[in-house]
């Protein structure tokens, strides 16, 4: 046991959030904490950190665990790097490390006894957890999760406050997961990421040695790295294993049983009431009326509470006006930012019906391409045209429609909702998480996260025939996101999107647009396909480098151009320096050279089996994701432990193939430049 929340209750102005909630973490373990909007997830997460307290009940952890959390809102940082700002957030590692030079010190200096066992006890125990965080490999850690999470190596000096403020979030992020806490709390923590960095976040967890309990509305990501769920249900927490699929599978067999109990006591208690009036003034029957009275009232007490149902609703949006086959087309378009050169020459056409994500790594100039195409920004060179009848709808987080700051909530949605009732109009607003007098809010007085909920709402109302939507997802919960991705699949205009939220990606594209290394590249297909080709491309790119690094090598060793030790002769030519050479040293010298060859070899080998066990792992691994994508695995309990625990067994084995093979390539790279 890691953590344990014990008997919790919380409530607000008269609502309670938990009862007697308990929940307990053990090491390695990995959970979703899942509940409708409102229901007090945060909350939760607030007093497992001693950030809130609760009305009863306790939390405790295990000695010397250490935790960490990430909150929603980003904290604004100072002046130091990005890289420096990681860095030096690992206070605890510091505090190990110095404990451990301290306790070296004091075994050196005492003398056998009690004294030096209880030293060197101290010492094992500090030198374990220094290097369990990583103390050794500080500075390399820190880059490596940076560029994890998008930040390009140029920007690690570039002071932290001057990133936005999704940056920040990335920022704070990788501070975390340098410390490695014990127990790690994540509110939303893919908020502020793209999809490329999500995927690198979800490998990292997976081999997360700690405890993991996240927030998230991604179920994607969820699937991918969480072990258990706890959901708030009643007002109480209820656990289940496996992932969030997993989750809904049994939650939904679960309420089934839950339903037929209830049906059953319902009918129990309905025949005994018929008995009870029956024969209520028979003295005959007074001792059987009387047993039935207790039983009644017994069941009443034991009566099932059903949970509350999450509300899966269902809008039917109205079409927007027809256009012709060609929407949008850009021709020769170039951009650059100053010395930002970001791409030139792209051609592209899309037609009506296309669903494209856009993806690619960060930075690399997608939102740059929405703008181009919405019109919010213009093209160094080239044209971009609309096709007939073509208007547009363009939603970010940070460029909102214009909205009307004295319109109340349900006001502003009624200038677009023409043919909709009041009625209709809560129930849209509703799923956009606008409940009960919500709705009567003033604009004015909206959230960044509540203008932006009504801007994509409006949006869907009176929809435009092109929807540019970047991270529409960021302020969503999972019901609203469904929402929303059922009326993108069936939107019969075009849509772009750029989304960190892989389920919604999958579900909505019919066509990917890759953005990176300067280049726009098209796939006429889903973002399965996209991986799919994206992964033989790095494999036949990977090869081909492999190939040409060790040609390459052989030839700069050969002809002496490249060899150090040739660079630093004083003036005397190849030839010359190697005939004044004695006799042990040219056997030193090939002894040297053979031993290097042997080792080069020998990595070489290695490397090949390590790609020869990716490539199979990453097969399996991607039909584990199917097949636990088919509701029918759920139906045979063993068949869903023996997929699961391959797949987790899989979540581990990947990144730690990939991490060998990354060592092993830069391994061979510098025995070939010696």
């Amino acid at each position: 046991m890691i953590a344990l929340v014990d008997k919790v209750s919380k409530s607000f102005g008269g609502r309670t959030l938990y009862s007697n909630a308990t929940l307990q973490l053990n090491a390695g373990e990995r959970w979703a904490l899942v509940g409708p909007n409102g229901a007090g997830k945060t909350t939760l997460l607030k007093i497992i950190m001693g950030l809130e307290a609760s009305d009863e009940g306790t939390v405790t952890f295990a000695k010397d665990a250490t935790l960490g959390y990430l909150e929603q809102e980003v904290k604004p940082l100072g002046k130091k790097s990005a890289l420096q700002e990681v860095i030096d957030s690992a206070k605890e590692i510091k505090q190990w490390e110095n404990k451990v030079n301290d306790l070296s010190h004091k075994i050196s200096c005492t003398p056998e006894g009690d004294k030096l066992n209880k030293y060197l006890a101290d010492y094992s125990h500090a030198m374990e957890r220094f290097e369990r965080l990583g103390g050794y490999e500080l500075e390399s850690r820190a880059r490596q999760i940076l560029s994890g999470l998008g930040f390009p190596v140029e920007d690690f000096d570039k002071p932290a406050q001057e990133f936005s403020g999704g940056w920040q979030m990335r920022i704070n992020l990788s501070k975390l997961l340098l410390r490695r806490p014990d127990v790690l709390l994540l509110d939303e923590p893919t908020n502020h990421l793209d999809l490329e960095s999500v995927q690198w976040l979800e490998r990292f967890l997976s081999s997360y040695d700690g405890t993991v309990l996240l927030v998230s509305h991604d179920r994607s990501f969820m699937d991918a790295c969480v072990t258990h769920v706890v959901a708030l249900e009643n007002r109480m927490l209820v656990t289940y294993t496996g992932n969030y699929s997993g989750y809904l599978h049994q939650r939904e067999e679960n309420l089934e049983q839950l339903r037929a109990k209830r049906v059953a006591q319902e009918r129990d208690i309905a025949h005994m009431e018929t008995f009870i009036e029956r024969f209520r003034y028979k003295p005959t029957k007074a001792k059987q009326v009387q047993e039935r009275v207790a039983k009644v009232q017994k069941i009443r007490e034991e009566l099932v509470v059903l949970p509350e149902q999450s509300h899966h609703m269902h809008f039917k949006f109205p079409d927007p006006p027809r256009t012709g086959d060609t929407v949008v087309s850009l021709e020769n378009v170039a951009k650059s930012y100053e010395d930002n050169f970001v791409y030139s020459n792209v051609n592209l056409k899309l037609y009506r019906g296309d669903h494209v994500a856009l993806v690619g790594p960060n930075g690399a100039g997608k939102s740059t391409l929405m703008k181009l195409i919405a019109g919010k920004i213009k093209p160094d060179t080239g044209t971009i045209a609309l096709g007939q009848n073509v208007t547009k709808a363009y939603y970010a987080q940070h460029q909102l429609e214009e909205l009307t700051p004295s319109n109340t909530v349900l006001a502003e949605l009624d200038t677009v909702a023409s043919g909709w009732t009041t009625s209709e109009e809560r129930r849209l607003l509703g799923a956009f998480l606008f409940h009960g007098d919500d709705v009567e809010k003033r604009v004015n007085v909206l959230s960044g996260g509540e203008r932006a909920r009504l801007a994509l709402a409006k949006m869907l109302v009176s929809p435009d025939p092109l929807l540019l939507l970047d991270e529409p997802t960021n302020h969503l919960d999972i019901d609203s996101v469904d929402v929303l991705e059922k009326a993108l699949v069936n939107f019969p205009g075009t849509i772009i999107v750029i989304s960190h939220d892989e389920h919604l990606v999958n579900a909505v594209a019919n066509k990917v647009v890759d953005v990176r290394d300067h280049q726009v590249t098209v796939y006429d297909g889903d973002y399965a396909y996209f991986q799919f080709k994206r992964a033989e491309l790095e494999a036949a790119t990977s090869e081909e480098g492999l190939h040409t690094s060790i040609h390459g090598a052989t030839s700069y060793g050969t002809s002496g151009v490249r060899n150090e030790n040739n660079s630093k002769t004083t003036g005397q030519s190849v030839g010359t320096s190697r005939n004044v050479k004695t006799k042990e040293q040219r056997r030193a010298e090939a002894e040297k050279r053979n031993k290097r060859s042997r080792a080069l070899r020998e990595t070489k080998k290695r490397l090949q089996e390590v790609e020869n066990a990716l490539k199979p792992a990453h097969k399996r691994y991607d039909e584990l994701m199917i097949a636990m994508a088919d509701e029918a695995l759920y139906n045979d309990p063993q068949k869903f432990d023996d997929c699961m625990t391959e797949y987790q067994a899989l979540s581990k084995k990947i990144p730690a193939l990939e991490a060998e093979w990354l060592e092993l390539s830069e391994k061979m790279e510098a025995d070939m430049d010696e």
